[in-house]
Protein backbone atom coordinates (compact mmCIF):
# COMPACT_ATOMS: atom_id res chain seq x y z
CA UNK A 1 0.00 0.00 0.00
CA UNK A 2 1.16 3.12 -0.79
CA UNK A 3 1.47 5.93 1.35
CA UNK A 4 -0.52 9.23 0.94
CA UNK A 5 1.80 12.00 -0.47
CA UNK A 6 2.28 14.84 1.81
CA UNK A 7 5.27 16.11 0.78
CA UNK A 8 4.27 16.74 -2.36
CA UNK A 9 1.27 18.98 -1.38
CA UNK A 10 2.00 22.48 -0.94
CA UNK A 11 2.76 22.00 2.88
CA UNK A 12 4.29 24.95 5.05
CA UNK A 13 6.76 23.41 6.97
CA UNK A 14 8.22 25.34 10.22
CA UNK A 15 10.06 22.92 12.07
CA UNK A 16 12.43 24.26 15.27
CA UNK A 17 15.89 22.90 15.88
CA UNK A 18 15.72 20.60 18.49
CA UNK A 19 18.14 17.53 18.59
CA UNK A 20 17.25 14.35 20.25
CA UNK A 21 19.38 14.56 23.79
CA UNK A 22 22.56 12.37 22.87
CA UNK A 23 22.11 9.54 20.98
CA UNK A 24 19.23 7.24 21.49
CA UNK A 25 19.72 4.19 23.69
CA UNK A 26 18.80 1.35 20.74
CA UNK A 27 18.12 -1.10 23.42
CA UNK A 28 15.63 0.72 25.70
CA UNK A 29 11.88 0.58 24.52
CA UNK A 30 10.18 3.96 24.23
CA UNK A 31 6.31 3.70 24.68
CA UNK A 32 4.31 6.25 22.44
CA UNK A 33 0.53 6.58 23.40
CA UNK A 34 -1.31 7.38 20.56
CA UNK A 35 -5.08 9.15 21.73
CA UNK A 36 -7.51 9.60 18.98
CA UNK A 37 -11.42 10.19 18.54
CA UNK A 38 -13.28 6.94 17.65
CA UNK A 39 -14.69 6.30 13.97
CA UNK A 40 -17.93 8.33 14.21
CA UNK A 41 -17.67 9.32 10.75
CA UNK A 42 -16.35 9.15 7.52
CA UNK A 43 -13.10 11.20 7.92
CA UNK A 44 -12.15 9.90 11.64
CA UNK A 45 -13.29 6.39 10.33
CA UNK A 46 -10.34 7.00 7.73
CA UNK A 47 -7.83 9.26 10.43
CA UNK A 48 -8.36 5.54 12.29
CA UNK A 49 -7.10 3.53 9.89
CA UNK A 50 -4.41 5.48 8.68
CA UNK A 51 -3.03 5.49 12.56
CA UNK A 52 -3.46 1.51 12.74
CA UNK A 53 -1.60 1.24 9.47
CA UNK A 54 1.01 3.61 10.35
CA UNK A 55 1.72 2.04 13.66
CA UNK A 56 1.78 -1.56 12.57
CA UNK A 57 4.47 -0.26 9.87
CA UNK A 58 6.71 1.38 12.37
CA UNK A 59 6.79 -1.44 14.88
CA UNK A 60 7.97 -3.76 12.36
CA UNK A 61 10.45 -1.16 10.85
CA UNK A 62 11.64 -0.14 15.10
CA UNK A 63 11.65 -2.65 17.49
CA UNK A 64 12.51 0.02 20.11
CA UNK A 65 9.12 1.63 19.48
CA UNK A 66 6.03 0.31 21.36
CA UNK A 67 2.36 1.89 20.80
CA UNK A 68 -0.47 2.47 22.79
CA UNK A 69 -3.44 3.22 20.73
CA UNK A 70 -6.95 4.62 22.16
CA UNK A 71 -9.65 5.70 20.44
CA UNK A 72 -13.05 7.52 22.32
CA UNK A 73 -16.22 8.92 21.90
CA UNK A 74 -16.06 11.47 24.40
CA UNK A 75 -13.37 13.94 26.50
CA UNK A 76 -14.14 12.62 29.63
CA UNK A 77 -12.96 8.88 28.29
CA UNK A 78 -10.13 10.39 26.62
CA UNK A 79 -9.04 12.39 29.72
CA UNK A 80 -9.38 8.81 31.67
CA UNK A 81 -7.36 7.09 28.82
CA UNK A 82 -3.97 9.95 29.09
CA UNK A 83 -4.35 9.73 32.89
CA UNK A 84 -3.69 5.95 32.46
CA UNK A 85 -1.14 6.13 29.49
CA UNK A 86 0.76 8.37 32.10
CA UNK A 87 -0.10 6.56 35.40
CA UNK A 88 0.52 2.91 34.05
CA UNK A 89 2.11 2.86 30.87
CA UNK A 90 4.68 5.09 31.39
CA UNK A 91 4.79 6.32 27.93
CA UNK A 92 7.84 7.94 26.64
CA UNK A 93 5.52 10.29 24.03
CA UNK A 94 1.84 11.43 22.94
CA UNK A 95 0.35 11.88 19.92
CA UNK A 96 -3.20 13.80 20.49
CA UNK A 97 -6.13 14.70 18.59
CA UNK A 98 -8.16 16.07 21.26
CA UNK A 99 -12.02 15.28 21.08
CA UNK A 100 -12.58 18.90 22.23
CA UNK A 101 -9.45 20.92 22.78
CA UNK A 102 -10.95 23.01 26.36
CA UNK A 103 -11.23 19.55 28.50
CA UNK A 104 -8.01 18.21 27.24
CA UNK A 105 -5.97 21.40 27.73
CA UNK A 106 -5.10 20.29 31.05
CA UNK A 107 -4.47 16.72 30.78
CA UNK A 108 -2.05 17.10 27.88
CA UNK A 109 -0.01 20.01 29.92
CA UNK A 110 -0.03 17.36 32.60
CA UNK A 111 1.62 14.73 30.46
CA UNK A 112 3.82 17.34 28.97
CA UNK A 113 4.56 18.59 32.45
CA UNK A 114 5.63 15.00 33.56
CA UNK A 115 8.62 14.97 31.08
CA UNK A 116 6.64 13.71 28.03
CA UNK A 117 7.20 14.63 24.15
CA UNK A 118 4.09 15.37 23.08
CA UNK A 119 2.24 15.71 19.56
CA UNK A 120 -1.11 17.58 18.74
CA UNK A 121 -2.81 16.88 15.78
CA UNK A 122 -5.45 19.11 13.96
CA UNK A 123 -7.58 20.09 16.48
CA UNK A 124 -5.51 22.73 19.02
CA UNK A 125 -5.59 23.35 22.66
CA UNK A 126 -7.19 26.16 24.32
CA UNK A 127 -3.40 27.01 25.48
CA UNK A 128 -0.80 27.44 23.03
CA UNK A 129 2.55 26.46 23.39
CA UNK A 130 2.08 23.05 25.43
CA UNK A 131 2.72 20.83 22.59
CA UNK A 132 6.67 20.02 21.07
CA UNK A 133 4.93 19.34 17.43
CA UNK A 134 1.91 20.38 16.41
CA UNK A 135 0.65 18.93 12.94
CA UNK A 136 -2.62 20.01 10.93
CA UNK A 137 -4.43 20.88 7.76
CA UNK A 138 -4.13 24.29 6.40
CA UNK A 139 -8.06 25.17 6.65
CA UNK A 140 -7.20 28.46 5.16
CA UNK A 141 -5.93 27.11 2.27
CA UNK A 142 -8.93 24.52 2.60
CA UNK A 143 -11.38 27.38 1.23
CA UNK A 144 -8.68 29.09 -1.35
CA UNK A 145 -8.02 26.11 -3.43
CA UNK A 146 -11.43 25.83 -3.59
CA UNK A 147 -12.60 29.21 -4.51
CA UNK A 148 -9.81 29.33 -6.78
CA UNK A 149 -11.26 26.56 -8.83
CA UNK A 150 -14.57 28.26 -8.83
CA UNK A 151 -13.73 30.77 -10.33
CA UNK A 152 -11.60 30.12 -12.72
CA UNK A 153 -14.43 27.77 -14.50
CA UNK A 154 -17.56 30.37 -13.60
CA UNK A 155 -18.29 33.31 -15.52
CA UNK A 156 -19.43 36.63 -14.14
CA UNK A 157 -22.56 36.21 -13.15
CA UNK A 158 -22.68 32.37 -12.36
CA UNK A 159 -25.06 31.38 -9.02
CA UNK A 160 -23.82 29.11 -6.58
CA UNK A 161 -24.93 27.81 -3.44
CA UNK A 162 -22.60 26.73 0.08
CA UNK A 163 -22.86 24.21 2.50
CA UNK A 164 -21.17 24.99 5.89
CA UNK A 165 -19.96 22.71 8.52
CA UNK A 166 -20.47 22.79 12.56
CA UNK A 167 -20.40 26.57 13.59
CA UNK A 168 -16.07 26.53 14.57
CA UNK A 169 -13.41 28.48 14.25
CA UNK A 170 -12.37 25.94 11.64
CA UNK A 171 -15.49 26.11 9.39
CA UNK A 172 -15.20 30.10 9.16
CA UNK A 173 -11.56 29.64 8.10
CA UNK A 174 -12.44 27.96 5.50
CA UNK A 175 -15.25 30.19 4.26
CA UNK A 176 -13.81 32.91 4.93
CA UNK A 177 -11.07 31.77 2.39
CA UNK A 178 -13.23 30.63 0.19
CA UNK A 179 -15.26 34.12 0.20
CA UNK A 180 -12.39 35.81 -0.66
CA UNK A 181 -10.99 33.42 -3.81
CA UNK A 182 -14.28 34.90 -5.76
CA UNK A 183 -13.97 37.85 -4.83
CA UNK A 184 -14.26 40.32 -7.69
CA UNK A 185 -15.17 37.05 -10.01
CA UNK A 186 -19.01 38.38 -10.45
CA UNK A 187 -19.72 35.26 -8.76
CA UNK A 188 -23.14 35.40 -6.80
CA UNK A 189 -23.54 32.69 -3.55
CA UNK A 190 -27.32 33.16 -3.52
CA UNK A 191 -27.65 30.65 -0.65
CA UNK A 192 -25.11 29.63 2.27
CA UNK A 193 -26.55 27.05 5.53
CA UNK A 194 -25.08 24.85 7.90
CA UNK A 195 -24.65 21.43 6.48
CA UNK A 196 -22.89 20.13 9.97
CA UNK A 197 -20.52 18.11 8.03
CA UNK A 198 -23.12 15.49 7.82
CA UNK A 199 -24.71 13.86 4.69
CA UNK A 200 -28.37 13.87 5.93
CA UNK A 201 -28.53 17.45 6.78
CA UNK A 202 -26.95 18.17 3.63
CA UNK A 203 -29.55 16.29 1.79
CA UNK A 204 -32.00 18.86 3.67
CA UNK A 205 -30.16 21.94 2.84
CA UNK A 206 -29.60 21.14 -0.28
CA UNK A 207 -33.21 20.16 -1.06
CA UNK A 208 -34.36 23.82 0.29
CA UNK A 209 -31.72 25.27 -2.16
CA UNK A 210 -33.34 23.85 -4.75
CA UNK A 211 -36.97 24.46 -4.06
CA UNK A 212 -35.50 27.87 -3.35
CA UNK A 213 -33.29 28.62 -6.81
CA UNK A 214 -34.38 27.57 -10.18
CA UNK A 215 -30.70 28.38 -11.10
CA UNK A 216 -27.47 26.84 -9.42
CA UNK A 217 -24.65 26.24 -11.26
CA UNK A 218 -22.35 24.85 -8.70
CA UNK A 219 -21.99 23.77 -5.05
CA UNK A 220 -19.25 24.25 -2.78
CA UNK A 221 -20.02 21.11 -0.57
CA UNK A 222 -16.78 21.62 1.65
CA UNK A 223 -16.78 18.28 2.53
CA UNK A 224 -17.37 14.74 1.07
CA UNK A 225 -19.97 13.24 3.05
CA UNK A 226 -21.48 16.58 2.37
CA UNK A 227 -21.42 16.14 -1.22
CA UNK A 228 -22.75 12.56 -0.93
CA UNK A 229 -25.94 13.85 0.15
CA UNK A 230 -26.30 16.84 -1.96
CA UNK A 231 -26.04 14.55 -5.05
CA UNK A 232 -28.73 12.69 -3.75
CA UNK A 233 -30.72 15.77 -3.44
CA UNK A 234 -30.02 16.79 -7.15
CA UNK A 235 -30.60 13.14 -8.01
CA UNK A 236 -34.42 13.32 -6.56
CA UNK A 237 -35.20 16.59 -8.02
CA UNK A 238 -33.81 15.51 -11.47
CA UNK A 239 -31.32 18.59 -11.79
CA UNK A 240 -27.89 16.71 -12.24
CA UNK A 241 -27.29 18.38 -15.76
CA UNK A 242 -27.86 21.73 -14.44
CA UNK A 243 -24.52 21.83 -11.59
CA UNK A 244 -21.53 20.52 -10.67
CA UNK A 245 -20.15 19.90 -7.06
CA UNK A 246 -16.67 20.47 -4.95
CA UNK A 247 -16.52 18.91 -1.62
CA UNK A 248 -13.68 18.19 0.20
CA UNK A 249 -11.44 15.75 2.23
CA UNK A 250 -10.66 13.13 -0.29
CA UNK A 251 -13.09 10.55 0.38
CA UNK A 252 -12.37 7.37 -1.70
CA UNK A 253 -15.90 7.14 -3.71
CA UNK A 254 -15.77 10.83 -4.62
CA UNK A 255 -11.98 10.29 -5.16
CA UNK A 256 -12.77 7.31 -7.24
CA UNK A 257 -15.42 9.48 -9.12
CA UNK A 258 -13.43 11.94 -9.84
CA UNK A 259 -10.66 8.78 -11.39
CA UNK A 260 -13.65 8.07 -13.69
CA UNK A 261 -14.41 11.14 -15.25
CA UNK A 262 -17.93 12.27 -13.28
CA UNK A 263 -19.05 15.96 -14.50
CA UNK A 264 -20.56 16.43 -11.48
CA UNK A 265 -17.95 16.01 -9.12
CA UNK A 266 -15.12 16.74 -11.14
CA UNK A 267 -12.25 17.67 -7.95
CA UNK A 268 -12.08 17.88 -5.09
CA UNK A 269 -10.10 19.48 -1.96
CA UNK A 270 -7.65 18.00 0.19
CA UNK A 271 -7.62 17.62 4.11
CA UNK A 272 -6.15 14.42 4.83
CA UNK A 273 -7.51 11.88 7.43
CA UNK A 274 -3.85 10.62 6.87
CA UNK A 275 -2.43 13.97 8.42
CA UNK A 276 -2.12 11.19 11.55
CA UNK A 277 0.22 9.15 9.80
CA UNK A 278 2.69 12.01 9.54
CA UNK A 279 2.12 13.46 13.22
CA UNK A 280 2.81 9.49 14.46
CA UNK A 281 6.30 8.82 11.99
CA UNK A 282 7.43 11.98 13.21
CA UNK A 283 6.81 11.98 16.52
CA UNK A 284 8.71 8.12 15.94
CA UNK A 285 11.42 9.74 14.68
CA UNK A 286 12.23 11.89 17.96
CA UNK A 287 13.04 8.63 19.60
CA UNK A 288 14.54 6.89 17.06
CA UNK A 289 16.81 9.82 15.32
CA UNK A 290 18.18 13.05 15.81
CA UNK A 291 16.04 14.20 13.40
CA UNK A 292 14.30 17.60 14.01
CA UNK A 293 10.73 17.68 14.85
CA UNK A 294 10.05 20.48 17.06
CA UNK A 295 7.13 22.99 16.10
CA UNK A 296 4.81 23.29 13.53
CA UNK A 297 3.85 21.30 10.53
CA UNK A 298 0.98 22.56 8.28
CA UNK A 299 0.03 19.74 5.31
CA UNK A 300 -1.47 22.15 2.71
CA UNK A 301 -4.67 21.32 0.67
CA UNK A 302 -4.00 19.69 -2.47
CA UNK A 303 -6.62 20.56 -5.64
CA UNK A 304 -7.40 16.48 -6.95
CA UNK A 305 -7.99 16.46 -10.71
CA UNK A 306 -8.24 13.68 -13.08
CA UNK A 307 -4.87 13.42 -13.81
CA UNK A 308 -3.53 13.39 -9.94
CA UNK A 309 -6.95 11.35 -8.44
CA UNK A 310 -4.80 7.87 -8.41
CA UNK A 311 -2.09 9.42 -6.06
CA UNK A 312 -5.21 10.39 -3.09
CA UNK A 313 -7.52 6.97 -4.08
CA UNK A 314 -7.03 4.67 -1.20
CA UNK A 315 -9.72 1.85 -2.06
CA UNK A 316 -8.93 -0.08 1.22
CA UNK A 317 -10.03 2.54 3.44
CA UNK A 318 -12.93 2.79 5.31
CA UNK A 319 -12.79 7.07 3.98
Amino acid sequence: MKRRDFFGATAALALGVSLATGAMAQDKTFVIGVSIPSATHGFMGGLNWHAQQTIERLEATYPQLDFVLATVGEPGKQVDDLEDMLATRNIDGLVVLPFESEPLTGPVKAVKDAGKWVTVVDRGLSQPGIEDLYVAGDNTAFGQVAGEYFKANLQSGAKIVVLRGIPTTLDNERVDAFQKAIDGSGIEIVDMQHGNWNRDDAFTVMQDFLSKHPKIDAVWAADDDMALGVMEAIAQAGREDEMWIVGGAGMKEIIKRIMDGDKQIPVNVTYPPAQISAAIEMTALRFVSDTPVYGRFIIGSTLVTQENAERFYFPDSPF
